[in-house]
């Protein structure tokens, strides 16, 4: 009997492709160092048992059939799982999973408090400015910035990771904070004093509003045009949650119109584009008080091969018969 066979759209961290072949398995990894074409990818998942793809890959009911009645799992690497069409899968008897981890929670809240506190400090700004030699003697109006001791920090997602971002800014900087989610966080409530607030009083009281939902359909531009007219003109905006989570448009008119005082944005609403529209001359990069880093919140050593050895895990334990550790849900 022939050992299952794994397709991986590209290669990563080695610890789950070497846990896949340790079992025996046929792993075959995508040999180029970029986004595989869909004719590659339904080509290459033809009589898998396994698909193990990147956020970059969508994931729908072609795939399954191209894929056939052997695939068991698509085990996405990501914690984010709106690549995969879960209905269709669900249909099919196809098994879903991703990759939340303690590391990968540390990892994206530690990169939205970097890009809170370069904005706040006007880092990037001041970086330019000193490597293009303009630096010529202290001034005390030289990149006037944000204090965040005593600053209001309001997180949108309570979840895992919004909470590792709202310890940081309570107990290493002494902010308030306050919270908007669909549930309540009792646990951040008794040990940072959190308040839960409804989104609209949320963004009125917050110096920081940082973005930590998934991507759905009530999530998609849940930060529009109504809402950037309730921010503080002093506040700033963070998002390593989802791209769309933003209305780009109406993200550029705000800064255009200076009505917040900045943003710092790890994933865009058509990435990998970082603007849906260049005919409208109002562009993300040119603005000095945005930040633009590319899609890398995760991206540490430790947090990637986290990432790595639960999909293979996944994988490993549906292809033996067992229940996934990870179901996406």
């Amino acid at each position: 009997m022939a050992k299952p066979l794994i397709f991986v759209t590209r290669k990563f961290a080695d610890s789950g492709i070497k846990a896949l072949k340790a079992q025996g398995y046929r792993v075959n990894v995508y040999a180029e160092d970029n986004i595989i074409s869909r004719k590659e990818l339904l080509k290459n998942v033809a009589g898998c048992d396994a698909i193990l793809p990147l956020l970059t890959d969508a994931i729908n009911d072609d795939v399954f059939v191209a894929a056939g009645p052997s695939l068991k799992i698509v085990a996405n690497y990501a914690v984010g799982f709106d690549n995969v069409d879960l209905a269709a899968a669900k249909r099919r008897g196809i098994i879903v999973t991703n990759t939340p981890s303690d590391k990968v929670n540390e990892a994206v809240a530690e990169h939205a408090f970097a890009l809170m506190l370069s904005l706040a400090r006007r880092i990037p700004e001041a970086d330019v400015f000193s490597k293009a030699k303009k630096y010529s003697g202290w001034s005390p109006t030289h990149f006037i910035g944000t204090d965040l001791d005593g600053k209001t920090l309001g997180i949108v997602g309570a979840g895992r990771i919004g909470a590792s971002v709202a310890r940081r800014a309570v107990k290493g900087f002494n902010m308030k904070l306050v919270y908007a989610d669909a549930r309540r966080n009792p646990t951040i409530e008794k040990e940072l004093g959190a308040k839960q607030l409804p989104l609209e009083q949320l963004l009125q009281v917050s110096d920081f509003v940082s973005l930590h939902v998934p991507l759905l359909p009530t999530t998609r531009h849940l930060m529009s045009t109504s809402e950037f007219s309730l921010m503080k003109k002093t506040a700033f905006l963070i998002n390593t949650a989802r791209g769309p989570v933003v209305d780009e448009k109406a993200l550029l008119r705000a800064l255009k119109t200076k009505r917040i005082a900045g943003a710092g944005l790890d994933v865009f609403e058509c990435e990998p584009s970082i603007d849906c529209d260049l005919t409208d001359k109002l562009e993300l990069k040119n603005f000095s008080n945005v930040i633009l880093t590319p899609h890398i919140a995760s991206a540490t050593i430790a947090a990637r091969e986290d990432m790595s050895i639960i999909a293979a895990n996944n994988i490993i334990a549906v292809l033996s018969g067992k229940a996934p550790l990870t179901p996406a849900k």
